[in-house]
């Protein structure tokens, strides 16, 4: 059980590095981690640290406490409370879609909507040359 979620993690890791078109040589040097060892993490061979996962958060678009409850560092609890923090500044109308989901559902929705906000944002600022 306790392989198959952290090969699960660097899957989802992995994912996100995708969808953010970022090689793991990018993803390595913005994170400021060895390109060998985020492989190892994506093919489940290394377990993240939480020290890790929060350098990898920013350049996959993703919050922080979001990766540390997939990586069973924190409750799904603590999550929850996150996600309605982050659903707080959805549309009403969205919100209240969104909140008759389970907590499984609205966190996937919500990671998919900070990826999307997140690949919108470096597509401005690289076709304006300005920083988001």
């Amino acid at each position: 059980m306790i392989a198959e979620h952290r090969h699960n993690l660097g899957e989802v890791l992995k994912q996100h590095r995708i969808m953010m078109s970022l090689t793991l040589q990018e993803l390595a040097r913005a994170a400021s981690v060895s390109a060998s060892h985020l492989g190892r993490i994506e093919r489940g061979e290394r377990f993240p640290s939480a020290r890790i996962l929060r350098r990898l958060a920013k350049p996959l678009g993703l919050e922080e406490i979001e990766l540390h409850t997939m990586a069973g560092y924190l409750s799904d609890q603590t999550s929850a409370e996150s996600s309605q923090v982050n659903m707080e500044r959805l549309d009403p109308y969205v919100a209240s879609v969104l909140g008759k989901e389970p907590v499984e559902v609205q966190r996937a929705v919500l990671t998919v909507l900070m990826v999307m906000k997140s690949m919108a944002k470096w597509n401005d600022c690289y076709n304006t040359g300005s920083p988001g």
